[in-house]
């Protein structure tokens, strides 16, 4: 084999994905660590001035044309800044998006659900403080309301998500002796604008991360 040449290794095998369970809700009891690092993450964030640009792909755009960022429950303090985007920015953004579908819709379907479980155990350990907090200050929420909503909603939301997508996979028609019918399934066409709502952490990531998992529809086939 020359060089320049290579080969691609397709592995093979009947996938199964951890049984989804519903993340447990932190009590955050008085001097418990859980409030303690929720509460350091608070302070720094709330002492801290962050600058927001546009995210496309990779690229970190900033327009220079911005807003300030405060906490409903205090319209005077502001945690920092927004870059807002023009005609310009949006057609890039569905220029990307419809470039940078098919890498994806190539990706086996374990490997795309290996990111999003590997993102609920991120944010159940590491980031689990710090989402909480930031979701504490840009909607005022309580300590438990973030804990249930950033946290715990959120987690079980990709969790069930990659479970839910097995399912669908799994659902096949019937077939005998003479016939095998199967259900596959391919990646939608063209893209999808999510329009999030501010008030639910969750929710404002689950409906665009939702539209990764599967987004497909089927065909039946029959030989």
């Amino acid at each position: 084999m020359s060089n320049n040449q290579t080969t691609t290794l397709m592995l093979k095998g009947f996938f199964h994905v951890p049984k989804a369970i519903n993340e447990p809700v932190k009590a955050y009891a008085p001097n418990s660590p859980e409030k303690a690092a929720v509460l350091a993450a608070y302070k720094e964030m709330w002492n801290t001035q962050i600058d927001v640009p546009l995210y496309i792909g990779s690229e970190e755009i900033r327009t220079g044309n911005t807003c300030n960022m405060s906490a409903p429950h205090d319209h005077k303090h502001i945690v920092g800044t927004y870059h807002l985007a023009e005609k310009s920015h949006v057609e890039k953004a569905i220029s990307n998006a419809l470039a940078s579908r098919k890498a994806w819709a190539a990706m086996p379907w374990e490997q795309r659900a290996t990111i999003f479980l590997k993102a609920t155990e991120l944010i159940a350990g590491p980031y689990r403080a710090k989402i909480n907090a930031a979701t504490m200050i840009a909607q005022s929420k309580t300590i438990h309301q973030a804990e249930i909503d950033a946290s715990c909603e959120l987690i079980d939301f990709l969790r069930y998500n990659v479970e839910f997508m097995t399912q669908i996979y799994n659902d096949q028609p019937n077939s005998d002796s003479s016939v095998w019918n199967r259900v596959e399934y391919r990646p939608l066409e063209g893209f999808v604008y999510a329009i999030t709502p501010f008030n639910f952490t969750a929710i404002a990531a689950n409906l665009p991360a939702s539209l990764c998992y599967d987004g497909q529809r089927g065909r039946l086939e029959t030989k």
